[in-house]
């Protein structure tokens, strides 16, 4: 018997019936409070008084002044969300189908009730009210947080990408009004550089099991300006549909800003390079030759015995000359010098000495002739080569090596691959290098790729949008 203690108005109008709900509720439940009303109106003063908090109300389908549908949706506004079970003498599945739909909890027939039918009953319909109770207050809470949110957030349909919810700080921050966006999907606000990328992380959300997903983006405004935006999106059944709730953080100026000081340090770095390679090549170098003309005047005077020792010296400084010239050449690379982009990296191959390491394979197609590249950008993608053929001589044990420049469609291309002992990127750590290459990619709004796994070699693709820069 269950000991609980429980509220429960039944509303019915015949004795005999009542006397029979009574006496199957008291075989199990051991102290209920029951309560009896014979009509709709003697129920709604119920509701009217001070009364206790009911558990569950029993409603004979047939009452004096109320039956039928008209009962049950007036029982319905005075009573929710008061889980609501019908006790009726008719078996009708069509009507009973219809009590549920409109919220009663049960429907069942007197000639077939007893004491466990109707104590289950009771049971799963007030469990049933809690949880309802639980999920619409978890519903409220969602909604508070979407549509009271700071930032911009939307609800789109994973499979027709529609979006079905956005929050008013979206509206504010793209100029879309609620109607417009409820007519767009999720790719109306991408430019149409993103779409592919776009397209491929729904695709992913669509095959995987991942809840939180992250990632930046670009996106679009009705003013047709461009924003940087940090995605955040969950995955939420809405109404039987699969759906993603996205929060949308404007990180532009945050990344304006990151991209001004990762230049100016930049900046920095080269004008001191270039400064210590000038020095080198203007100053130590001049210094070098100048000690070499005086080694001649004093090899004239020299006995015959210690010459050898003197050529000796003289070849040390012609060597240490050479290299301290490779060096600044390094430091300070060519083109500053009003010579071509492509003779510049021919100059890295040489000075690298790559020709004696690997069968270099160098192509810089003629098409980039007919773009103009700033200085800047030249230099950067100076630097992400070098270092990427520096990582090369250091760890690759290749045998052979690719450089390649080109336009592909509205992007330059540089790729530097080779053929040697390669590494899985899942276990190395990546370096101070190789995020400084992906750093100086990304200032020119670029992408930077590095493909490797064990003895298949090492691929680096860079790709630089250039349509605004010819």
């Amino acid at each position: 018997m269950d000991k609980q203690l429980y509220n429960i108005l039944v509303v019915e109008d015949n004795p005999g019936d009542y006397l029979l709900i009574e006496d199957h509720l008291l075989e199990q439940f051991e102290n209920p409070v029951i309560t009896q009303v014979t009509d709709f109106r003697k129920a709604a003063d119920f509701f009217l008084s001070a009364k206790p908090p009911l558990d569950v109300i029993l409603l004979d389908l047939t009452l004096p002044d109320k039956s039928g549908e008209q009962l049950v949706n007036e029982m319905m506004k005075i009573a929710a969300p008061i889980p609501i079970i019908i006790l009726t003498g008719f078996s009708n599945i069509d009507f009973s189908k219809k009590s549920i739909s409109l919220g009663i909890s049960d429907y069942l027939v007197k000639d077939e009730l007893n004491a466990t039918i109707l104590y289950k009953s009771i049971l799963y319909a007030i469990e049933r009210s809690k949880n309802l109770a639980a999920l619409q207050e978890s519903e409220k809470r969602y909604s508070n947080l979407f549509n009271l949110s700071p930032q911009p957030m939307f609800l789109y349909d994973l499979e027709t990408l529609k979006l079905v919810q956005v929050n008013k700080a979206a509206i504010d921050h793209y100029g879309y009004s609620e109607a417009e966006f409820k007519r767009m999907t999720i790719m109306d606000i991408r430019p149409d550089s993103e779409k592919n990328k776009t397209a491929i992380a729904i695709e992913r959300r669509r095959q995987g099991n991942d809840l939180i997903y992250t990632g930046q983006f670009k996106h679009k405004k009705k003013s047709g300006e461009l924003i940087i935006v940090e995605i955040y999106s969950t995955a939420i059944l809405i109404n039987q549909r699969y759906c993603r709730s996205v929060i949308a953080i404007d990180v532009t100026e945050r990344i304006e800003f990151d991209h001004k000081v990762t230049k100016a340090i930049i900046k920095t770095q080269e004008e001191e390079r270039y400064e210590i390679g000038s020095e080198l090549h203007d100053n130590v170098c001049q210094i070098l030759a100048t000690s070499l003309m005086s080694l001649g005047s004093v090899k004239k005077n020299m006995a015959s015995g210690g010459l050898s020792q003197f050529e000796a010296i003289e070849e040390y400084i012609h060597m240490a000359t050479d290299e301290i010239r490779n060096l600044s050449h390094r430091l300070a690379p060519a083109f500053f010098n009003n010579t071509s982009f492509e003779e510049a990296i021919e100059a890295l191959i040489k000075n690298l000495d790559l020709n004696n390491q690997f069968a270099v394979d160098f192509l810089y197609s003629n098409n980039l002739n007919k773009i103009s590249l700033n200085t800047d950008l030249q230099l950067n993608l100076y630097r992400i080569l070098q270092e990427g053929l520096r990582n090369a001589v250091k760890y690759s044990n290749a045998k052979n090596l690719a450089i390649i420049l080109r336009r592909e469609n509205k992007n330059l291309s540089m790729q530097i691959a080779d053929d040697g002992l390669g590494f899985d990127v899942n276990k190395v750590k990546s370096g101070i290098g190789v995020a400084n290459m992906k750093r100086r990619a990304e200032l020119f709004g670029g992408t930077f790729r590095l493909t490797s796994s064990p003895e298949q070699g090492c691929s680096i693709i860079v790709q630089i949008p250039i349509e605004q820069k010819e």
